[in-house]
């Protein structure tokens, strides 16, 4: 008997509008969504599609204009901006294209950064360990491969113990064999650690290893679509 699964994020009719001078447009319009604790998801789109807003509200980095967003059945909409540093600092971590390392710090240091944020952090030897570098750790960023900076971003964003990881093209400046590793890495935290994986991307390939695909287009969400077989990683060719 397969394991009750427990909706951790939901949307309800969530717009974002931006108003410059006379004009007004929605990036995020009427958006609505549940994802599942656990899941790795993969929001699909072309460029201002609206990919990032959705993954900015998610993070409760933006806020949204209308409607409502449940995190574990509080409302985001509704939290004062220092129950949201709160919220972002304790539930959330995040994984950017560019690793986003401090130069001057190696790559334990730069992982031990965590422990300004959050209190109950896991031992930077320890998230290192789990993304393969515990031969690195002190090494500077300048001394590691694309490949290596990322995973230490991702170890970095591990060692806050996030249930919400969020991944905007984790793989985007990495070649096809290094970012595999780094998508295996992704789906063995959800697979594994039960970690909610959300991945932003342009490419569709990566749909394959999802549970679940939203697809978004003109600030809409165009489908969702839940995958009863993802692939490994490790099988997807771009």
């Amino acid at each position: 008997m397969s394991e009750e699964k427990k909706t951790l994020i939901e949307f309800q009719d969530v717009c974002k509008k931006y108003v410059q001078g006379e004009h007004e447009f929605y990036a995020l319009k009427d958006a609505s969504l549940t994802i599942d604790e656990g899941e790795m998801v993969v929001i699909l789109g072309p460029s201002g599609a609206g990919k990032s807003t959705l993954l900015n509200l998610l993070g409760g980095m933006d806020s949204a204009t209308s409607g409502h967003i449940w995190f574990d059945g509080e409302d985001l909409t509704a939290f004062s901006d220092n129950k949201l540093t709160k919220y972002r600092a304790e539930n959330v971590g995040v994984v950017f294209q560019f690793y986003n390392l401090i130069p001057t710090l190696t790559a334990y240091e730069n992982v031990a950064l965590m422990k300004d944020i959050k209190n109950d952090t896991t031992d930077p030897k320890e998230a290192l360990a789990s993304v393969g570098l515990a031969d690195h750790m002190h090494q500077f960023p300048s001394q590691m491969s694309g490949g290596e900076q990322q995973r230490t971003s991702i170890a970095r964003a591990l060692a806050k113990n996030p249930r919400l990881l969020l991944c905007d093209e984790p793989t985007g400046a990495l070649d096809t064999d290094t970012g595999k590793e780094v998508l295996k890495l992704l789906q063995d935290m959800s697979r594994t650690k039960k970690r909610t994986v959300v991945m932003v991307t342009h490419n569709s390939f990566f749909a394959d290893i999802a549970d679940t695909v939203i697809r978004v287009k003109n600030g809409g969400i165009r489908s969702v679509v839940h995958n009863e077989s993802p692939k490994d990683a490790d099988e997807v060719n771009w």
